[in-house]
């Protein structure tokens, strides 16, 4: 039974077949599911809707996943899972530089779409992974929201988790490897780079926030990334 506090999953997937198999899934874990078959109709139905989770697919009609997953990230936050049957690493990285917070290679089964969406969705509960905070940088884990120097940084759930645990941890060195474990706990497959490519961008939002010429996130070389307040 759904109530006022069900997530709400907007799924942008031009196959029918397996969009409504997809739904199913999803409906049976207790979430609710709208469905949008073409990409030049999936912006607007994701600002009517405002759902909590974009699933979206990299191939569509009329505009393609990764543009969309670009004009989404102007405005929202609101995690996106790509789905895509290209799987050269450079179609997985752009997607993870735009904003995506995870993906799924095609052929998938629907249960490990299923658990991926519940595994966001448990780290957007209230209270997910408390931390404190400073008078400069401030991090809201209810809202998985943050703000430095005054001003809001646009993190992605993904960005926030990594700010999240660097900071938590200040002055502790993680290999990428840790940093991905604690990003995606499924143990999948993904590589090195996929660490550097959103470490990348939460260094620019930090920098293009901060009201000093600070450094909050250092490479350590052979060894990975740190955290320290300046």
């Amino acid at each position: 039974m759904m109530n006022d506090n069900t997530r709400h999953v907007l799924l942008v997937e031009d196959e029918i077949e397996l969009a409504s198999l997809v739904s199913d899934y999803l409906k049976q874990a207790g979430l609710r599911v709208s469905l949008c078959h073409r990409g030049d109709q999936a912006l607007a139905q994701f600002k009517h809707l405002q759902p909590d989770l974009l699933v979206l697919d990299l191939m569509l009609p009329g505009l393609d996943g990764l543009s969309i997953c670009k004009e989404v990230r102007q405005f929202s936050a609101v995690p996106i899972i790509m789905v895509t049957a290209r799987v050269e690493e450079v179609d997985r990285l752009l997607g993870l530089e735009l904003g995506a917070d995870d993906y799924l290679c095609k052929p998938f089964s629907p249960r490990e779409l299923v658990a991926r969406v519940k595994a966001i969705c448990r780290r957007m509960e209230p209270g997910f992974g408390k931390t404190g905070s400073n008078e400069r940088l401030q991090l809201d884990t209810e809202r998985f929201m943050a703000r430095l120097d005054g001003k809001m940084l646009n993190l992605t759930p993904v960005e926030f988790r990594l700010l999240h645990h660097l900071v938590s941890h200040a002055g502790k060195v993680f290999s990428r490897s840790q940093l991905l474990d604690h990003v995606h706990d499924d143990s999948r497959v993904v590589t090195d780079r996929t660490v550097d490519s959103h470490i990348k961008n939460l260094r620019k939002k930090l920098r293009d926030a901060a009201r000093k010429d600070d450094e909050w996130i250092h490479s350590i070389y052979g060894l990975g990334y740190k955290f320290e307040w300046p």
